[in-house]
């Protein structure tokens, strides 16, 4: 028991810290304000990696990532907490701790290296970071560009039959735009439409997804959600894992908010398969299962603290990106009860294809923003909007271009593949931790 407290320590005081390097809050309830730590939902203390005055001064400056860092700031918060010292030990103790655990560990603390060099060539204190050696450290596999022909062709005869038929791939993009304008999420009904969409959904969560998990987690609330619109925000929505409150009895009550950028450009079936995204059963329920999991005394500390750019956070955004299939019981998108829903959603793909293809052309071809943007437009069907914040804010930040991005496809691939080998009894519950805290590559040992 002492070492495993010792342990979690050791992870709590690596993850915040570089997190906190990076100007990351854990406690902060809105997306744009967490970074790197995507929950902290346990009761534990946090660790002086949070809580020192010199690092509430280094979030405050915005960490690594500023336009301008605070050099000041960096400097006054590594003389009082050993960051690298702790990424080191968390990769140590990880080997030694073995077996699952310490696999997915590991998976933790080689992206944690990954981000702290990240964060060094920032400051122009080390060398740059090799492209592969960041996607291979967040997706367990190198990098490639993406394929989107059997998507865009399945997308174009789809509208055909809704009435927009394209020749060419400039008619194919304002055939797609016609089809969506015709169907736009109104912006002054989005809490109505999002509280409608959970519902539907949780419908299907609760006939084709939990009756495979075990009964102790039925009873945990899958979208205990609170929607938040917010003007021009990078992403075009984020789930955030909240989970601290409590009833009057102690027990968690798996709480999550849930942010959409306001100035989105989309359609109600692309919003359908965003809603199950981020909410139901994606996001907001793969988080409350853990933290069931967490409470039940079946996950260790690590649970509480999921991280962002790991192997981990691939794994959830597959999860996530298959969640609109999960919830009707199937398998492929074709079979899709509608549709308008199956369009939706292959457009929906095809963003988190543009997402890693904006990482490729960025990073692994050294294009420029505007070649990277158009080649979004016409080849992955993003709305304008899209291109420009992929190709910008997401595609060249240092950290998000090279981890994040390739995440998405990778993450998607793999659960496809998962859900296709394995019957819905076998799949579910490893996806859902129920046999161990797994990502996308240690997923294979529980299965």
């Amino acid at each position: 028991m002492t070492d495993d407290r010792s342990l979690d320590a050791t992870t709590a005081t690596a993850i915040l810290g570089v997190d906190t390097i990076w100007g990351g809050d854990v406690l902060d309830p809105s997306g744009a304000g967490r970074f790197i730590a995507d929950s902290w939902f346990s009761d534990e203390p946090l660790p002086v990696a949070y809580t020192h005055p010199a690092a509430a001064r280094l979030r405050k400056s915005g960490g690594v990532a500023a336009q301008e860092a605070d050099l000041g700031a960096v400097d006054a918060y590594l003389a009082a907490v050993d960051v690298p010292g702790a990424v080191r030990d968390l990769s140590a103790r990880s080997r030694e701790k073995g077996g699952l655990r310490g696999a997915y560990l590991e998976g933790v603390a080689d992206s944690l290296s990954v981000m702290w060099d990240l964060a060094q060539e920032q400051l122009g204190r080390g060398p740059a970071v090799p492209y592969e050696r960041c996607v291979r450290s967040s997706c367990g596999q190198p990098p490639t560009p993406s394929r989107p022909e059997e998507k865009r062709r399945r997308v174009a005869e789809l509208l055909a039959r809704a009435g927009h038929p394209s020749r060419t791939p400039r008619e194919l993009l304002s055939a797609v735009e016609a089809w969506r304008a015709g169907r736009l999420v109104p912006r002054h009904s989005i809490r109505q439409l999002s509280d409608a969409f959970v519902a539907w959904l949780e419908e299907g969560t609760r006939m084709h997804v939990v009756p495979h998990l075990p009964a102790s987690l039925h009873g945990v609330p899958r979208a205990n959600v609170r929607f938040l619109p917010l003007a021009d925000a990078v992403f075009s929505g984020s789930m955030n894992y909240v989970g601290r409150a409590r009833d009057a009895g102690g027990a968690p009550l798996y709480e999550a908010t849930y942010e959409l950028n306001a100035s989105l450009q989309i359609s109600v079936p692309e919003f359908a398969a965003l809603v199950a995204h981020e909410v139901v059963p994606g996001h907001a329920t793969t988080f409350a299962l853990a933290q069931g999991l967490h409470v039940q005394g079946k996950l260790g500390f690590e649970g509480t603290v999921l991280t962002m750019n790991t192997r981990g956070a691939t794994l959830f955004e597959g999860i996530a990106n298959n969640a609109i299939l999960m919830a009707f019981g199937v398998r492929e998108v074709e079979d899709l009860p509608d549709e308008d829903l199956q369009l939706g959603t292959l457009l929906f793909l095809l963003q988190d294809d543009a997402k890693n293809q904006s990482s490729w052309l960025t990073w692994g071809e050294g294009r420029s923003q505007p070649e990277v943007a158009a080649t979004l437009r016409a080849d992955y069907l993003v709305s304008a909007e899209r291109a420009d914040k992929l190709s910008g804010a997401w595609g060249r930040h240092p950290l998000l271009g090279r981890m994040v991005l390739p995440a998405y496809r990778a993450g998607t691939e793999k659960v496809a593949a998962l859900r296709r080998a394995h019957p819905p009894g076998r799949i579910i519950p490893a996806l859902f931790g129920v046999n161990g805290l797994v990502d996308v590559v240690t997923i294979d040992q529980v299965l």
